[in-house]
């Protein structure tokens, strides 16, 4: 089904299959210490220049923005967020999946078919084929790493305002050296993630 080199080969191959709409799902934020996890899910117009479309983290921040804003106007797309909260509460990947999940549910019309990033499906009962590294075989993928990297740098710029000693502008959350040494003298805020190794040792009793 997969032509090397050619990253809309799953979904022609889908819609030759009868599937006349194939999602991208894609999600953002599972390494940071502090934040939400997003997702989106991407449904792309067949006549799109896929080609133009990579991994986000493979774009600069103006590249991003552009083509962020250059799918969200052809295309079909939904996001989802979980809370730091919620993420403590039921681990990342069960929050990154619960992401997905609330990412696909704004859709209309519903997805035929799914094309998800990574080894694990939705729970969901839409047909699905994971991809590990999927944003470099899925222009759809793509384009959802695309959107739900720029709603969470967003995100993370207004946190800033709320919380500037911690730099959320600047890393977004990661764990980064300017992101721990801030941990270090202020220690946690309300956003940060709390199970988190490098945060849950301000919580743990001497």
């Amino acid at each position: 089904m997969v032509g090397e080199g050619d990253t809309f080969a799953w979904e022609r191959g889908l819609h030759a299959q009868g599937y006349a709409w194939v999602a991208g799902l894609d999600e953002v934020g599972r390494g940071p210490l502090a934040g939400p996890v997003v997702a989106a899910c991407v449904v792309l117009p067949r006549d799109c220049p896929y080609h133009l479309y990579k991994d986000s983290k493979r774009l600069t921040p103006a590249a991003r923005e552009r083509l962020a804003k250059e799918i969200r106007e052809i295309a079909c797309w939904g996001l989802g967020l979980v809370s730091e909260a919620e993420i403590d509460r039921i681990n990342i990947l069960q929050a990154s999946l619960l992401a997905m999940r609330e990412a696909l549910s704004g859709l209309t019309p519903s997805p035929d078919f799914l094309l998800v990033d990574g080894k694990f499906p939705v729970p969901v009962s839409t047909p699905q084929r994971p991809l590990v590294r999927g944003e470099s075989q899925s222009a759809s993928i793509a384009a959802a790493s695309i959107v739900a990297k720029v709603a969470r740098d967003c995100l993370m710029r207004e946190y800033h305002h709320q919380y500037p000693q911690y730099g959320f502008d600047r890393h977004q959350g990661y764990p980064t050296a300017v992101h721990r040494r801030a941990l270090a003298e202020f220690g946690p805020c309300p956003i940060h993630r709390r199970s988190f190794a490098g945060v849950r040792e301000f919580f743990v009793a001497p």
